[in-house]
């Protein structure tokens, strides 16, 4: 079956409820005991107050109008339901985009793009920039469908993705990805199917080879990146080996779920320590409702248990290729390093702002690099 339905978000008031009533029922931990507040993860002062705007004050029917107003619409692949935003330009020659979330992400980053990407005029941009938006939940995540065997890899999501594009009608595109959404986008290039004229990066995995002499832009990069792999990488090897562990406290817990994701935004966005200087408080809020909501705290970790061992390695290829480095992303690699596995490297930019949720974090910037990379590929 092909078809394609379109899919209105009505979460049950009950289910609202419930959630409010698990928030204030909530056991809290101990407060945390170093003196670096954030030293030993979420804070238990911030916790409690986002807990409490979470149960008191925030709003998720505002959320469900937003997401319901870009066009949502469901399709089963493989036996798995994809839910995805499909928002058409209304400028004819609009070049179809496929982009990709990661996690904790989810296709809420996208919110403040899309109206910009398909309809540029409208705001300071040129009719030829403009894009159709296709934006998929990975599955397991979000409203799309949960897979109940193994094998859903980053390399079968990118064949769900080709047949995505195909049952939309779509016989010329490009591509977009951040963590992820970065490796299902590179797979994508890697299959690379006759359709797919380029893809753009966010977050970009190329390291130095063994004898490089390396620059001082390219020491810090490393240590930047050896610093994650000591300290911040932890949730991974969690949800690389036992994501169905993980599954039951999250499952459980709003309060828990909130504080495993809020906890990256604090460490992986630009934000000079504070996650609510870049992204608002509803904007958080919004991104962790579509976990809750799902249940899919264990279905969405299961793709490090699928992928993450092969996904984020040097991946090379000779289609068009654009890259953006944000300073505070995970990985930022210099151009020597990237054009070695990128052959056809067609924009390469590095910002002075932003980090890992680049499109959630400065919708601008990302806006104008896409337009910018896909320009000569229209």
């Amino acid at each position: 079956m092909n078809n394609i339905t379109p899919f209105t978000l009505d979460i049950p008031e009950q289910t609202l409820a419930d959630l409010r009533n698990r928030l204030a029922m909530t056991r809290w931990p101990d407060a945390e005991t170093s003196s670096d507040s954030w030293g030993q993860g979420v804070p238990l002062a911030r916790a409690k107050e986002l807990v409490e705007y979470w149960q008191n004050s925030y709003d998720w029917r505002r959320c469900e109008t937003k997401l319901n107003n870009f066009g949502q619409y469901k399709t089963s692949i493989d036996g798995v339901d994809i839910h995805f935003i499909h928002a058409r330009s209304p400028h004819a020659n609009a070049l179809p985009l496929i982009i990709t979330h990661g996690w904790p992400g989810s296709v809420i980053e996208f919110h403040k793009v899309i109206e910009p990407l398909i309809d540029p005029v409208a705001h300071g941009g040129r009719a030829e920039d403009a894009f159709h938006v296709i934006a998929p939940s990975l599955p397991g995540f979000g409203f799309s469908g949960k897979p109940v065997t193994s094998g859903w890899g980053v390399m079968r999501i990118a064949q769900t993705w080709i047949e995505l594009m195909k049952r939309l009608g779509y016989e010329r595109y490009v591509a977009q990805g951040g963590d992820w959404g970065s490796a299902v986008t590179l797979a994508l290039g890697k299959i690379r199917p006759e359709p797919l004229a380029g893809i753009h990066i966010n977050m970009v995995v190329a390291f130095p080879d063994a004898g490089d002499e390396l620059s001082e832009e390219e020491k810090l990069a490393m240590a930047a990146f050896e610093a994650y792999q000591r300290d911040e990488s932890a949730y991974a090897m969690v949800q690389t080996t036992r994501p169905q562990t993980l599954g039951y406290g999250l499952a459980d817990s709003p309060a828990g779920q909130a504080a495993w994701i809020y906890e990256k935004f604090q460490r992986w966005s630009d934000c000079n320590g504070d996650p609510e200087t870049v992204l608002s408080r509803d904007e958080i809020l919004d991104n962790i409702m579509l976990y809750w909501l799902t249940n899919s705290a264990a279905s969405s970790a299961r793709l490090y248990w699928e992928s993450f061992g092969s996904a984020f390695t040097q991946v090379k290829l000779d289609l068009p290729v654009g890259c953006t480095v944000y300073p505070k992303e995970l990985l930022t690699p210099s151009r020597r390093w990237v054009e070695r596995i990128y052959h056809n490297l067609i924009h390469w930019s590095r910002q002075e702002v932003g980090g890992h949720f680049a499109a959630f974090e400065q919708p601008d910037i990302f806006v104008n690099e896409l337009r910018d990379c896909f320009r000569g590929l229209r």
